[in-house]
């Protein structure tokens, strides 16, 4: 049974040096200047497509598609968590219906509370 945690210990500890390797490879490599930097207007200009902007370059997205992003996760975790609840619905007995249904219940709040804001009127 031991060696099922040291599995896990391992796997932990890979993952760890895998995730703090990531970020310090790159300064590393500027160091030893083997990834070339260097800056100019050319390089620090804004441009889409290769093509030189024609107007603001800053401009302003409207918040409703963010609000859009945010209801369409929470049904997707919904989804992503009733999916394997219903599978397994007979095997996993009456305690994970309460919590499916306490979970669809906070979902259809966060739901009406959006609804009641009107966030989710296209404008």
């Amino acid at each position: 049974m031991l060696a099922n945690y040291g599995l896990i210990g391992l796997f932990f500890i890979i993952v760890a040096l895998f995730s703090l390797s990531m970020p310090i490879i790159p300064i590393v490599l500027r160091y030893l200047k083997i990834v070339p930097s260097h800056p100019g207007p050319v390089k620090n200009s804004t441009f889409e497509c290769g093509v030189e902007t024609i107007g603001k370059t800053w401009v302003q997205f409207n918040f409703h598609y963010y609000f859009y992003a945010l209801v369409f996760l929470a049904i997707d975790v919904l989804v992503v968590f009733l999916y394997p609840w219903a599978v397994q619905l007979r095997q996993l007995g009456l305690f994970s219906f309460f919590a499916v249904l306490v979970l669809v219940f906070i979902v259809v709040i966060g739901y009406v509370y959006a609804w009641k804001k009107k966030v989710l009127e296209w404008k």
